[in-house]
């Protein structure tokens, strides 16, 4: 007797739907399972067999054959073992095949017929839905997730039992009720730390709060203790809230690798990735044996954080650069190609020279002057091409530091005028899927969005012939001027929007690692201006 159950294989973020067929024939009794198995699967044999007889299901001693078709996609983890279970007693005529099909199946089981959760439910769901089937059947702990894709009926079961009596009739079980996609579960992460705690520091606060309106990327270089990291860390803070498009998409990662929480359902904050700097090329973009997402696509749509940006591998660094581009990271393995989205705010932070203290007043650099460039050399022109805004922090001064110093504005008051901004570019690029603010913009719509003034133009191109930038810098700052324009609401981008973009590029100018060989503080890094500007 031959029966057939779906369920589904994980193909990147995505699930490819699998029809496991049970063939129950005369034969030695023997229990088999083909179909590009991995070790998780094969071994499921064994805890499907102890199931079943543990729920008192009387299996007949013939020759048992599970197939797993598609054969040429490689079937990890324990999820099908629910299918396999339910396939068996379908084969063996203890279990009618016709409700079979209605469903795609995903659960883990114990021995005792317990169905435990699993890894990469969200996609199963979406796959159930874009395939026509009527709903999922899943363990009970993974059903808010599954929940989040409408248009279906979710069936949780605990037991194997469970999902017997339903698909037999004799007890039915009821739909999980969904959660609306502005409600869930409260997060259980700590408040977001906040921008009022950094004392001084006001130009880059504004420089921050530029790059989280439009999701630029940003690359500090200063001293230690300068606050680079603290500002970073408090970055997700005035980010906007993510749509319920790209929860969806983030949730969806994070459900491949089973890192959603018990009492989340939904990744409702932007993700904050901060990876060591001994951190493998594997590791930050992805792959390894299994093909797994890393720290980049964990960021998807949040922040990652690069501390001490020249002590990564040189390796490591430079597979950034298409996946920036993109948006989004392809591996190509022997058995398999994903492709995994990786859409996030690149945040970097590095010390001018190896000692962190060259050409900072009131300290002495041990450093050569060969050892400095060797040190800024580890991060490439192609990288830093990349990057939209580049500023040098100075030491936080003593009057900031103490307790009658003002009082510093919070991380609501940035956050209120991001959101603002986004909500512009939203209304921009509604018709344009994919792309939810100005650092995602193609090329192909920036003559049509990035209208600019006159004098405003002559500032570009005067700027691009003074410090010789590329196509992509010039690209860039037109992206960054749109952004400053949306934050003042500004109907076009005028000269203050693309003098303040020109300014955010301080490292593309040449001569910026200057060597104060006068005595007394560095000089200050002049601003962009036009000749006759005060």
């Amino acid at each position: 007797m031959l029966a057939r159950v779906r369920s589904g294989a994980l193909m990147g973020i995505d699930a490819v739907v699998v029809e496991c067929e049970v063939d129950m024939a005369l034969g030695l009794p023997y229990f088999n399972v083909v179909g590009l198995p991995e070790g998780a699967v094969r071994e499921s044999k064994v805890r499907v067999v102890s199931a079943l007889k543990n729920c008192g299901f009387e299996l007949p001693s013939k020759r048992i054959t599970v197939n797993l078709a598609p054969a040429d996609i490689r079937k990890e983890g324990a999820a099908f073992e629910l299918p396999i279970a339910l396939g068996v007693l379908a084969a063996a005529k203890l279990l009618a095949e016709e409700p079979l099909g209605r469903f795609l199946f995903g659960g883990e089981l114990s021995l005792d017929g317990g169905v435990k959760p699993i890894k990469g439910v969200l996609p199963l769901a979406v796959a159930a839905r874009d395939g026509g089937y009527h709903g999922v059947m899943v363990p009970e702990a993974n059903a808010a997730e599954a929940a989040l894709v409408e248009g279906l009926e979710v069936l949780a079961v605990r037991h194997l039992r469970d999902a017997v009596g339903h698909l037999s009739g004799d007890k039915p079980l009821s739909a999980f009720l969904r959660e609306p996609p502005g409600r869930g579960r409260a997060s259980a992460h700590p408040a977001p730390l906040d921008l009022c705690d950094v004392r001084g520091q006001a130009d880059l606060k504004t420089a921050l709060e530029l790059a989280a309106a439009g999701g630029h990327n940003v690359l500090l270089c200063g001293p230690p203790g300068s606050g680079k990291t603290m500002l970073a860390r408090r970055l997700p803070g005035i980010l906007p809230t993510m749509t319920f498009d790209e929860a969806l998409e983030v949730t969806k990662i994070y459900s491949v690798l089973g890192l959603l929480g018990d009492t989340q359902s939904l990744m409702r904050e932007r993700p904050f990735r901060a990876p060591h700097h001994t951190i493998s090329d594997a590791g930050l973009v992805g792959g390894g044996p299994a093909t797994r997402p890393g720290e980049l696509s964990l960021a998807h749509h949040g922040v990652l954080f690069l501390d001490e940006l020249p002590e990564f591998r040189r390796n490591v660094l430079e597979v950034l650069r298409q996946p920036m581009e993109e948006g989004a990271i392809h591996l190509a393995r022997a058995s398999q190609h994903v492709t995994y989205p990786c859409r996030v705010m690149l945040v970097a932070a590095m010390n001018p020279c190896p000692c962190g203290y060259f050409n900072v007043p009131g300290r002495t650099c041990t450093c050569t002057e060969n050892r400095v460039h060797d040190y800024h050399s580890r991060v490439s022109g192609p990288l830093l091409d990349r990057i939209d805004i580049t500023l040098q922090t100075r030491p936080v001064e003593f009057h900031h530091m103490g307790r009658g110093g003002t009082t510093e504005p919070s991380s609501a008051h940035y956050r209120e005028r991001v959101e603002a901004a986004r909500e512009r570019q939203r209304r921009r690029f509604q018709d344009e899927p994919g792309v939810y603010c100005n650092a995602q913009m193609p090329t192909r719509l920036l003559h049509r969005h990035c209208q600019s003034t006159p004098r405003a133009e002559q500032m570009l191109e005067r700027a691009v012939r003074r410090f010789g930038l590329s196509a992509r810098a010039h690209d860039r700052i037109l992206k960054l001027a749109l952004t400053r324009a949306d934050l003042e609401g500004h109907a076009r981008i005028e000269d203050i929007d693309m003098a303040l973009a020109i300014d955010c590029r301080q490292m593309d100018r040449r001569g910026w690692l200057h060597v104060n060989t006068q005595g007394g503080p560095p000089r200050a890094l002049p601003a962009f201006r036009e000749p006759g500007d005060p």
